[in-house]
């Protein structure tokens, strides 16, 4: 979010809506018009048969419970997808911004060869400075550390911080600078890498919706997080990440050497960034990146499938809600279909437009009998869905239009009944902390309310 993280002036600002798209683009391709073929899946040693695919897929399919995804969606998403479903991953769900950092923590002191890093947020704080020690000593220990951070995101970051990054010896690389001097390809400052993304000697990776700041500090379920007033100093931060082992790491990895590549950062230094993978665990992953300069958002048209797929629920969390009329069809038609839809979205947030131009939708979706859900005593950053109980996924995505159209994303995709209960779990927990928004009471909010809606909603298109 560019206006949520920089203190930018109205002229800077105006500059940004101007050098958006001027017409609605065509956010995902008709996939109706796409020729599905048999879904493939591969291991540690590449593609495996039709036939086994198949076996692995029967395998996972909810008891009792009918989906299209497992036909309708992974077969057309296999035509537009830039990476393979890979079967043979470990997959652990962090919660919060302390269990996070404290596996990154740990998978950063046990780095033997290298660690390649890129975030939105990198601030210089108690956090940040505890990531910017642990990694400058791996890289004085002949651990190889390779950094992008966005110029955007960590505006507010001093330059000398960075400074002494370098100076270290770690490879540091800011994405798409904001200053137009020190560009390194076409300048264009809408364009943003939103992406969380640790991965530790190619056999680790970590891909979710946390940043590297201190307002990740506390958990969001502890006792003091659900006594939390409204200060925005104090509430904690709720948000969901994941660590995977297993052959999927190399997709991660390979999203990542690109990003430098386009960047036209330094050379990577002669590592093992592509060790050979064995299979970790069960779970099948899909690592999806988005790119501005792609036709369409890849992770937009996964999801917006997997909805289209959906015939018994759809359970979606995200922190910044300004669908497009698409994603709106979808989420209806999937009631209409008889599937439960839920969203659950923020009470507290960090960005009065975003927050506004959301509740500008409710009264539609709650009409259409789509259930909303706000949490409560807490900051919800999390973007995570889960999809007829088997179709899962987390990651950096917001359901915005900049997101969609504007910031480098990624996400893991993962599929299976075991991991999909632990989601359902998660999700219900929230709900325990959240409150229902009916119609009924909702239209009885006051006329400034509803003014700061719409006026909010004039630039949904820029959020």
């Amino acid at each position: 979010m560019v206006v949520k993280y920089l203190g930018l002036s109205f002229t800077t600002l105006s500059f940004i809506l101007l050098t958006a798209c001027s017409s609605v683009p065509i956010l995902v391709p008709d996939m109706a018009m796409q020729s599905p073929k048999k879904i493939s899946l591969e291991n540690a040693h590449g593609a495996i048969s039709n036939q086994q695919s198949k076996k692995i897929l029967e395998k996972i399919k909810k008891d009792g419970l009918e989906t299209n995804i497992f036909d309708k969606h992974l077969a057309l998403i296999s035509e537009i997808a830039g990476s393979p479903l890979m079967v043979g991953n470990h997959v652990d769900l962090l919660i919060d911004g302390p269990s996070t950092y404290a596996a990154m923590f740990s998978a950063i002191e046990n780095a033997k060869d290298h660690i390649n890093m890129e975030t939105f947020i990198f601030e210089d704080g108690e956090v940040g400075k505890k990531f910017a020690s642990l990694l400058m000593e791996k890289q004085r220990n002949g651990v190889q550390v390779n950094l992008i951070y966005d110029s955007a995101g960590s505006f507010d970051t001093p330059k000398a911080f960075f400074a002494t990054l370098k100076d270290s010896g770690i490879n540091v690389l800011e994405f798409n600078p904001i200053n137009p001097l020190n560009k390194r390809k076409d300048w264009d400052l809408n364009q943003r890498d939103h992406r969380k993304l640790l991965i530790v000697d190619g056999k680790v990776a970590f891909v979710g919706g946390i940043n590297i700041s201190s307002v990740y500090s506390s958990g969001s379920f502890s006792r003091s997080a659900k006594n939390s007033k409204d200060s925005k100093n104090n509430i904690p931060w709720r948000d969901t990440h994941l660590q995977i082992a297993g052959p999927v790491v190399a997709e991660f990895q390979k999203i990542f050497t690109e990003t430098w590549q386009q960047q036209k950062g330094e050379p990577l230094a002669s590592k093992e960034y592509f060790p050979v993978l064995l299979n970790q665990g069960n779970e099948i992953v899909r690592a999806i990146a988005s790119n501005p300069e792609e036709p369409y958002s890849q992770m937009y048209a996964t999801l917006l499938s997997a909805i289209n797929s959906a015939e018994s629920q759809v359970f979606l969390t995200n922190a910044y809600f300004v669908p497009d009329p698409q994603l709106l069809a979808a989420l209806k038609d999937a009631v209409s279909r008889g599937a439960d839809v839920r969203l659950l979205l923020p009470e507290t947030t960090d960005s009065n437009l975003v927050f506004y131009a959301s509740h500008s939708y409710y009264d539609e979706l709650l009409s259409a009998h789509v259930k909303i859900y706000e949490r409560q005593g807490a900051m919800l950053h999390a973007k995570t869905a889960l999809i007829d109980g088997v179709w899962s996924t987390i990651g950096s995505t917001n359901l915005d239009w900049r997101s969609f159209t504007n910031n480098q994303e990624i996400n893991a995709v993962m599929l299976g009944q075991d991991f999909g209960a632990q989601m359902q779990a998660l999700f219900e927990s929230d709900l325990t902390l959240s409150k229902q928004i009916t119609l009924e009471d909702w239209r009885k909010r006051s006329i400034s309310e509803r003014i700061k809606e719409q006026s909010a909603r004039l630039w949904a298109r820029f959020l």
